[in-house]
Order: C-alpha cells, then sequence, then structure tokens
C-alpha cells in the first residue's frame, strides 16, 4: 500500500498546480477564524459575529464542516488534473508497461484520495479546536466532544466527493469535461428534485425519498445546514410563527449510501480501465 501510494506523491510532487490549488483550499479553511473578526457597528447598536455562538462547543463542529465542504471543489479539481495527466503525459501507459497492475493503479489513486480527505479533516479538526477553545462559551470535555461526529461526516463526504471526480476522471479523460460533467449532474439532480417536488408529488416526502440515493444529493446529506440551527434564527422564527422542524443529526442512512457510491466509484472506475484499450 504504501508503494502504490509514494507513487502517486512522486507524481503530485513535481505538479506546481496542485500545489497551488491545495495551498489556496487550505487557506480557505483558515479563513473561516477571520468569520471572528467581523464586526458591524449601527450607531449605538453592535453586532460581532463571533458572539453569536458560531464558534461555540459543539455547534463548530457542525458549522466549521459544513463551511469547509463547500471548498471540497478546490481538491476536486487537483484530483481530477491528476486522472487528467496520467492520460496526457502517457504516464499511466509507463505504469502498466513497468508492471503495475489496472487494480494497483486505482488502489493507488485511491489511497490518494484518502490521504487527501485526511489531511483535510485533521487541518479542519485543529482550526475548529482551536476558534473553539478562543471563542466558545463552554469548554467542558463532555460538551466539545459533543457533536463530534460532524468530523467524520465530513471526511466520508470528501471520500465520496473525490471518489466522484476520480471516476469522472477515468471516464471522461480530460479535467476540463470531467468537471463539466460534474456540474452537469449537479444540475440534473436540481432539475429532477424540482419536477418531483413541484409537479409530481407535491404535498409528500417522495422527492426526498427518491433523491437521497443520488450520489450529489447524498453527500449533501451527511452534514445539513448548521445556519437555521443558530438560537437567534430558532427565536425570530418562533416570533413570526415559524419554526424549524429538521433533523441535524448526521444520519446513518446518509452515511450507508455515500459509502456504497464510493465503492461503486472505484469499482467502476476499475472496470473502465480494465476494458480500455490503454
Amino acid at each position: 500500500m504504501l508503494r502504490l501510494l509514494n507513487i502517486e506523491l512522486q507524481k503530485l510532487r513535481y505538479n506546481r498546480a496542485a500545489k497551488v490549488i491545495s495551498i489556496v483550499y487550505f487557506v480557505l479553511i483558515t479563513f473561516i477564524a477571520l468569520i471572528a473578526s467581523i464586526e458591524f457597528n449601527f450607531g449605538s447598536f453592535n453586532f460581532r459575529v463571533a458572539d453569536q455562538g458560531i464558534f461555540n462547543f459543539p455547534f463548530i463542529w457542525h458549522f466549521n464542516s459544513y463551511m469547509g465542504a463547500l471548498l471540497k471543489i478546490f481538491l476536486a479539481i487537483v484530483i481530477v488534473s491528476m486522472m487528467s495527466n496520467e492520460y496526457s503525459y502517457r504516464t499511466l501507459k509507463q505504469n502498466l508497461i513497468d508492471g503495475l497492475s489496472k487494480r494497483e493503479f486505482v488502489i493507488s489513486k485511491f489511497l490518494t484520495v484518502l490521504l487527501f480527505a485526511v489531511i483535510s479533516t485533521i487541518f479542519l479538526f485543529i482550526v475548529s479546536f482551536i476558534l473553539g477553545m478562543s471563542f466558545s462559551d463552554y469548554k467542558e470535555i463532555g460538551i466539545i466532544f459533543s457533536d463530534f461526529e460532524y468530523i467524520l461526516a465530513y471526511f466520508i463526504k470528501l471520500v465520496a466527493f473525490f471518489s466522484f471526480c476520480l471516476f469522472l476522471g477515468v471516464l471522461v479523460k480530460r479535467s476540463a469535461f470531467a468537471l463539466g460533467f460534474l456540474i452537469i449532474w449537479y444540475i440534473i439532480e436540481k432539475i429532477l428534485y424540482g419536477v418531483l417536488e413541484w409537479r409530481l408529488f407535491r404535498d409528500s416526502d417522495v422527492a426526498e425519498t427518491v433523491m437521497q440515493f443520488f450520489p450529489l444529493e447524498a453527500m449533501s446529506n451527511l452534514i445539513i445546514e448548521p445556519f437555521s440551527r443558530l438560537g437567534a434564527v430558532q427565536s425570530a422564527a418562533s416570533q413570526l410563527g415559524d419554526a424549524f422542524t429538521k433533523s441535524y443529526d448526521v444520519s446513518p442512512i446518509a452515511i450507508g449510501i455515500a459509502l456504497v457510491w464510493t465503492f461503486l466509484f472505484i469499482y467502476w472506475s476499475f472496470l473502465i480501465l480494465k476494458g480500455r484499450d490503454l
């Protein structure tokens, strides 16, 4: 396993674009900390974002996991271009000539996906923990590590999404077309959801039930948006006679579906390479 991973790391070592994009990704995650410094002054009224509880334990795990996951497209570009370069520079063919099997090649790519997800998850944990210890009103051990499942959900979401990108890179060969296909697939899922929700099955849960099995929607369901969970938003909704009743928990069903898609993407990548004349 280490040999296969080392092969991929050697390739990335000389990929300047991959280095730059990866650095941008981690810098942007760090910029979440800048939210704490945002302050609005309206006459005698002072509003500071950090005072609204977004950096309180355990809410910070939910908030930062959601925000960090929005930035995953940067590493997705690295994953797709990593696969595209294999075709462009014929390194895939050379690896096979040197004795690497197609199965080992796919495993090496998946190990790289796992490495990116692990590093990103650890980095997000460190940033969140530092912010929480700096700004949270609650610092008891039991509170700090409650809702920690959002970090696990973040990791699974990255692995599933990167596996999808790897599959598209294998399927399409060109990074621009692969990313374009990813965007098109996202639009298709949204259109299908709209048709089910507003045309075919109004006033029912059929749309949510069906769409939860689609790849991007399954990944999205891993971490529900956290903003409506804030106390200020909940209070405002209550005063307006409305209330949020949705669950913010990490769903075991969503985890299971995302893991199944991860397996399928990697398996399909292998089948494509196995049947393709390189």
